[in-house]
């Protein structure tokens, strides 16, 4: 049997009314904390039991070789996986020399609450021990949204009955253990002891600290980590400081009446560097202590409370009439916000800083999820992320040399740049990536308006990546532009030829670079663009060849897909999926079987190449072959079904994308949560049901809320504006809470919202006949909830 932790469903808090060890590891994703910088899985203070031990930095890895069976010319040769760095949320307690262990003893209340307003993880324990001493322990951990490199706890016992011994030992720990991986290939291979200590120290007196430095044995790369503290309590306390190479330890004993309290705050400083000595990491990391001194405890808490109130006034959506998707798409924007809002130039993995599946590697799930919500609610996280890319550019560069190609083709997973995928057909041939990171790109833009950004990393950008789909196509001797032998979004069709996705993403991608060089034309001349070479683009973009077959009135996956014999849903058994789990490559690659929204993402994102009929049509005919084995599809299938009349489908994909971590959906959320498929939440209710999109530099929408919730609104930033849309009885109401009036459109009438609310009807739908899923793959019905 499956066990899911349960949390109270409340509209800005998530709480855990009483700790389950079977699905420790899962509420450790949830309750995880990070800034984008820094991230601390939500492990219990006293550092044992565990699910998952980690602590971690954004892009502190360390090398693995990837093995093959048999070589190949262009294979990667070295993998890239995140690693468990120095924790320093470890304080453990002993109450009359009984260690606390929530093992042993009598737990009578053990509760813990994310508060997404406050940007908090707070757990509160009742516990006596074996010998029958009684304690309430009250902790507080927060990692800092303003100082980037630091985090802090407030930690409190108070013995309830009598005075107690209490011997609190706060520390900072190097190479703990961690469980042995899981056989499924997606999850990380963990490395055991991956630091090799380089120094140590502890400091004693009124603020003792400890400081240890250690360095990656492959990757060569450097970190440090330190604590200090501030105690209160009794007069009469006995503090020691010591290190040894993988620990740093803080002691404080004190005598503690009934009902009086021992507390600590416990201020962490980490900073990491491929390149600064080990006394520069040092000092770095004491001036983040020093700072985050000077702030205090009550300082910290506030920073992070203004911050998160500045992030939920350009970004909250309210639900009525569904309080879980209420804080579900909450919870999903909070950890969109951590996974971002300080990485500063390094990238989003794929399950943010929240735990070690994927090897912590980056995908195309960045740009294609979870940037656009970035773009609309923190768009300075999403110029982060796109610099990143900018940053790795001469990577892609080399890696397209490699291949024979040119212009740029950036890595299918990576941490550092380089491509660390060792499955080619699944891996490299994904090359749409590169489309994705130009539609990005051009999403920012157009929300931002940012000039600088342009010429400096969005032309680039742009250029090399079409110079890659132009060298990677070619035309035919009827003069369409081909690109074959590659794989798209559907990871159980690879090397293809046409991919309808890959052809749609790339003939944008190179209509918007020939747009941008011809706009900064100086630039691009910088770059070696030639007027000729642009006209190439254009060429390609209007010759690319979008496959359809006319007998089915629906355009293949790619060139012959629909000829596919279909895949045998009925014979499948539930215990069968994830397919790719249980069936050779070879049988999945040659029937009708998806994995993941393709077709139906192309027509998302690239809706202009679609009439409505044709996205009705294939919406209906993909349906009845795609299984969902990932959880990258059931929000574009939302917003998809919404779009084409299938509103209580899309709000059962809504419901499937927003719980994929708080009811664990796909059984993987120990390994960390599903960042892209959080983001999804967001879509799925703004671009589904608020019919959110985006054509020349106008916001369009197109609202419909399905039955169940009752109204829908939601706040993004827009080219210096804040906007307000509210969906509710049949209408629509549009605002401005700040910034220059704006024109969009809703439906085929053009408005301008200033900042008194303009009303407009929504105009009524047919209903329609639901498609069929494959045989046990239907998405569960919220027309059932309680």
């Amino acid at each position: 049997m499956i066990t899911t932790a349960h949390y109270g469903v409340e509209p800005w808090v998530l709480t855990e009314d009483h700790l389950n060890l079977d699905v420790l590891a899962q509420s450790e994703s949830v309750f995880a904390l990070s800034n984008g910088h820094i991230g601390l899985r939500g492990n219990l203070d006293e550092g044992e039991p565990f699910g998952l031990p980690g602590t971690y930095l954004n892009s502190l890895y360390e090398e693995r070789p990837l093995p093959y069976a048999e070589a190949g010319y262009g294979f990667p040769q070295v993998g890239q996986t995140v690693i468990n760095v120095t924790n320093g949320k470890v304080i453990r307690l002993l109450v009359n020399d009984e260690p606390f262990d929530i093992r042993y003893g009598t737990v009578h209340s053990h509760v813990r609450t994310l508060d997404l307003r406050a940007g908090t993880l707070t757990r509160n324990v009742d516990w006596t021990s074996p010998a029958g001493n009684r304690v309430r322990i009250t902790s507080v951990r927060l990692v800092s949204l303003t100082q980037r490199a630091v985090a802090a706890i407030r930690y409190a016992v108070t013995p309830v009955d009598e005075s107690l011994r209490l011997v609190v030992m706060s520390e900072i720990v190097a190479n703990e253990d961690i469980p042995v991986p899981s056989g499924d290939p997606r999850a990380a291979a963990m490395l055991a002891a991956p630091l090799v200590s380089e120094d140590h120290l502890a400091v004693n007196g009124e603020h003792p600290r400890a400081i240890l430095v250690h360095g990656t044995r492959a990757s060569k790369l450097r970190m440090a980590a330190g604590m200090t503290h501030e105690i209160t309590g009794p007069a009469r306390m006995v503090v020691n400081g010591e290190s040894a190479p993988d620990l740093g330890r803080m002691l404080v004993a004190a005598e503690v009446p009934s009902g009086e309290e021992l507390c600590l705050v416990k201020y962490l400083g980490y900073g990491w560097s491929s390149q600064r000595s080990r006394p520069a990491l040092v000092d770095q990391v004491t001036g983040a202590l020093a700072a985050a001194r000077l702030t205090g405890w009550e300082g910290l808490l506030a920073e992070q409370r203004s911050f998160l109130n500045d992030f939920w006034e350009g970004a909250d959506v309210e639900v009525d009439g569904d309080v879980e998707i209420q804080q579900a798409v909450r919870f999903g924007l909070f950890h969109i916000l951590q996974s971002g809002a300080r990485a500063e130039n390094r990238p989003i993995p794929a399950k943010g800083l929240t735990g070690t599946g994927y090897d912590g590697h980056t995908f195309w799930d960045t740009e294609t999820f979870v940037l656009p919500v970035l773009t609309y609610t923190m768009p300075a996280a999403a110029a982060d992320a796109l610099r990143w890319r900018y940053l790795i550019l001469e990577e892609a560069r080399g890696h397209a040399r490699e291949l024979g190609l040119e212009g740029a083709a950036f890595p299918w997973r990576t941490i550092r740049g380089q491509e660390c995928s060792g499955y080619w057909p699944a891996g490299t041939a994904a090359f749409h990536i590169n489309a994705d990171i130009a539609m990005a790109v051009v999403k920012y833009l157009d929300a931002t308006q940012d000039e600088a950004f342009e010429r400096e990393v969005g032309l680039p950008l742009l250029v090399e990546t079409a110079r890659l789909w132009r060298s990677l196509g070619q035309h035919d001797a009827s003069g369409a532009f081909r690109i074959e032998g590659v794989t798209g979004p559907d990871e159980y069709s690879s090397v293809k030829d046409n991919n309808l996705y890959t052809n749609l993403m790339a003939q944008a991608n190179m209509a918007a670079a020939a747009s941008i060089a011809a706009k900064l034309s100086d630039e691009a001349r910088a770059l070696g663009v030639t007027t000729e070479e642009t006209a190439s683009w254009r060429d390609a973009a209007a010759d690319m060849h979008i496959p359809f077959d006319p007998r089915l009135g629906v355009h293949p996956q790619h060139d012959g897909f629909t000829s596919y014999a279909r895949w045998d849903f009925e014979a499948t058994p539930a215990e069968n999926y994830p397919l790719l789990l249980h069936y050779p490559y070879f049988q999945l690659y040659r029937k009708q079987v998806v994995k993941q929204a393709d077709v139906v993402l192309a027509m998302q994102l690239r809706g202009d190449a679609f009439t409505p009929e044709q996205k009705l049509r294939n919406f209906d005919y993909y349906e009845g072959i795609t299984v969902r084995d990932s959880s990258l599809s059931p929000c574009t299938q939302a917003v998809m079904a919404a779009e084409v009349g299938h509103l209580q489908l899309a709000y059962d994909y809504l419901a499937e994308a927003a719980f994929m971590d708080l009811q664990d959906r796909e059984h993987n959320t120990k390994d960390g949560l599903h960042i892209a498929s959080l983001a999804g939440a967001w879509t799925a209710l703004v671009g589904g049901f608020g019919g959110m999109r985006c054509d020349d530099g106008q916001l369009l929408f197109r609202p419909q809320l399905p039955p169940g919730i009752v109204g829908l609104s939601f706040r993004l930033r827009y080219r210096g504006r804040l906007l307000h849309v509210s969906v509710r009885g049949g209408k629509a109401e549009y605002c401005l809470l700040s910034g220059e009036p704006l024109a969009l459109r809703h439906y085929d009438s053009e408005v301008t919202v200033e900042h008194a609310p303009t009303s407009l009807d929504i105009p009524a739908i047919a209903p329609l006949a639901s498609p069929a899923q494959p045989a046990g793959r239907e998405p569960l019905s919220r027309r059932s909830r309680s």
